[in-house]
């Protein structure tokens, strides 16, 4: 006991002295920079993931934090759980878009301009910052697609010379050219496509919330929001060496030592205070995605959600059909769980939700309360309905596919006609149990005395009242079950044929 006393106070000694000497953070951790790779769509997985490495970056008293981007864009909702955990990180982050070839455009775009610092590897691509839904689509019976040989209408502006496309050519041309004196500037400021037109009410208000929220984000870092305008409105994007000249990025790097570099001294808001980045010589440490944004990478794809979900449902109803078969029931109520966890991580519409639940529901009706078709018929409808309302998104990476839904659907309805068919058989087919599938049996008596006696039926002996002069032997026919009693008549077809009579 004594030997084993001295070996914990041996161990606590050497745990107290290991904790006495570690290194304290201020000299080794905050000389850190934290590497977070934003790649692919941006979506709750992604959203996740930076959230969870700007708490690290903070925790772990990093000096900065680089946020590589190269994103095509993605969910507006998971665009903004982004910007918001950049605006309240207390560890400054230098937005880079890399490598070589990679591109912030839509949601990346709003990404970048949030930023502290905003940089970009040259051969890169910005911008095309306009709302997904809004964009496309097919002309109105009334409007005129360009090259069509028709004439469009005259306007008011088409009157009026000073707003007339060939004077605002000329003024951008001219304006152009007075600020530096660049002809190819020029020329693209003349060629410079207008903003198309919102169509309806809705979109003009989409389009003027994302320009307000982008303004806002350049005035916060004083970054021009004159082109984050434009590229809401129209579209625009830009290379790296023009985003530079337009004072739309900060800086223009190689790499992550020369974006180190050229970001030392450089002084930023960093929540209500100023603070100067001393990014100089700092040790870069990369904190890649780990397996739990890789599993909500892949379970927040609406088809796959969707697909958990209907495999939760008839895993269950196979589970009530069979009890004690386990496996239907285990594998059902966790792919159950799985599918609702991956439908709470995307923007869903309650209305789709609630569509897509009561589908389930009545096609398991269907499978208990067989209606003749009406419930599973009506459940397929709710279910395809549900799932076209499900997710509340423009965006092509997170739309329901229109085959899967109609899959399910179709093989909901098969599942539907086969048991209605199975329900109509059965009520078509004769009685094969119970007492009422006695009646019609010829049976055997036992004994037999008047009108009252006993019988062999279905391997029990049971009382029978009938007509008088039975014997025990005789064929009988039961035609009704009065409890415990049977009623039968003689077999007619076995009776011996009456003598004829004489003349």
């Amino acid at each position: 006991m004594l030997r084993i006393f001295c070996g914990i106070a041996l161990l606590w000694m050497l745990a107290i002295a290991s904790a006495w000497g570690e290194t304290p953070p201020d000299s080794a951790q905050r000389r850190s920079a934290i590497v977070l790779s934003l790649d692919g769509i941006v979506g709750p997985a992604t959203a996740d993931y930076l959230i969870r490495g700007l708490a690290a970056a903070h925790g772990q008293n990093a000096a900065a934090v680089i946020l590589r981007i190269d994103t095509p864009g993605g969910l507006d909702t998971s665009m903004r759980d982004i910007i918001r955990a950049i605006l309240a990180s207390p560890v400054p982050v230098i937005a880079y878009v890399s490598p070589n070839g990679a591109r912030a455009a839509s949601a990346g775009t709003y990404i970048l301009y949030a930023s502290h610092v905003a940089a970009m590897a040259p051969a890169t691509n910005l911008g095309a910052a306009t709302p997904v839904a809004l964009g496309g689509g097919f002309p109105k019976p009334d409007e005129k697609e360009p090259g069509s040989g028709d004439k469009p209408a005259e306007t008011s502006s088409d009157k009026s010379p000073e707003t007339s496309p060939a004077k605002s050519a000329d003024k951008a041309t001219d304006k152009a050219t007075d600020s530096n004196g660049d002809k190819s500037s020029a020329k693209r400021a003349a060629d410079k496509p207008p903003a198309a037109a919102p169509k309806d009410a809705s979109e003009s208000k989409a389009i003027n919330d994302a320009v307000a929220y982008i303004r806002s984000l350049a005035a916060l870092r004083g970054r021009n929001a004159d082109w984050a305008e434009d590229a809401v409105r129209s579209a625009a994007s830009l290379s790296a060496r023009e985003a530079h000249a337009q004072q739309v990025i900060d800086l223009i790097a190689d790499d992550i030592p020369d974006l180190l570099e050229q970001a030392d001294g450089r002084t930023v808001r960093v929540g209500n205070s100023q603070t100067e980045l001393q990014t100089k010589g700092l040790s870069v440490r990369h904190r890649e995605p780990d397996w739990r944004t890789r599993a909500l990478s892949v379970i927040t794809n609406p088809n796959l959600a969707l697909m958990l979900l209907m495999v939760g449902v008839y895993g269950l109803i196979f589970e009530f059909m069979n009890p004690g078969a386990l496996y239907p029931g285990v594998v059902g109520a966790i792919c159950l769980l799985v599918g609702l966890y991956a439908l709470s991580a995307l923007p869903l519409t309650y209305a789709g939700l609630a569509l897509v639940l009561l589908g389930a529901a009545l096609m398991v009706a269907e499978i208990f309360t067989p209606s003749i078709g009406i419930l599973g018929i009506g459940g397929a409808i709710a279910f395809v309905l549900g799932s076209l309302l499900l997710v509340d998104t423009d965006a092509p990476a997170y739309e329901v596919s229109l085959p899967l839904v109609a899959g399910v659907a179709v093989a909901s309805l098969g599942m539907t006609f086969l048991i209605a068919r199975l329900a109509l058989r059965s009520r078509r087919a004769p009685i094969v149990s119970g007492a009422e599938a006695l009646i019609g049996q010829h049976i055997k008596v036992l004994s037999w005395n008047g009108e009252q006696g006993h019988v062999a039926a279905a391997g029990e002996r049971w009382r029978a009242v009938g007509p008088a002069g039975l014997a025990a032997g005789d064929t009988v026919v039961i035609t009704a079950v009065h409890g415990v009693t049977l009623h039968v008549r003689a077999d007619t077809h076995l009776l011996p044929p009456e003598p004829a009579r004489r003349g």
